[in-house]
């Protein structure tokens, strides 16, 4: 009993790390944040539609198999340093695997994954787009579950999410 309780103990700060790294720019002044849960993921996932709108039954199904979303943006420099920071450090100690990276017109945009059993499944997803534009915001996306990568584009841009036009660059890969 006391080993599990030590293993406890060694494991938790892994676990909470992921909530931890991101929670910190919630609510902050210069930051604009969304968040999304599992539950609100499963509501939304139960609405009617007609049995002839496929994209939409596709756009349901896709919901089911989410648990988080959690997307920041700021047009802040020093925290969108802090954000990098942020993201750094949980890539040490979560690693995710690097799925692209790009750079245009002033963004530094990093897309990093966490595959499961599958090549095309995905568990983890996390993009920092950095910007070095007033005009545009720096972006941090997270989002898990158990999730195609190509399903995840069309999410984010039916719901115009942040990021989208990267991700979608990213799932063509």
């Amino acid at each position: 009993m006391k080993k599990i309780a030590i293993l406890v103990l060694v494991l938790l700060p892994a676990f909470l790390f992921a909530q931890s790294s991101f929670d910190k720019f919630e609510g902050k002044e210069g930051v604009s944040s969304v968040n999304v849960s599992k539950k609100m993921f499963e509501m939304m996932s139960k609405v009617k539609v007609d049995a002839k709108d496929k994209e939409m039954q596709q756009y349901l199904n896709l919901l089911k198999k989410l648990d988080n979303l959690k997307v920041l943006t700021t047009s802040n420099a020093k925290i969108a340093s802090d954000m990098k920071s942020s993201v750094t450090s949980y890539l040490k100690s979560n690693p995710l695997e690097e799925l692209m990276r790009a750079n245009s017109d002033g963004k530094d945009v990093k897309i990093y994954i966490k595959s499961a059993g599958s090549s095309s499944i995905v568990k983890e997803l996390l993009m920092f787009m950095e910007s070095s534009s007033k005009d545009t915001p720096s972006v941090l996306l997270s989002l898990t579950g158990e999730f195609d990568l190509d399903e995840i584009s069309s999410l984010t841009e039916r719901l115009n999410l942040p990021g989208k036009d990267e991700l979608k660059k990213a799932s063509k890969k």
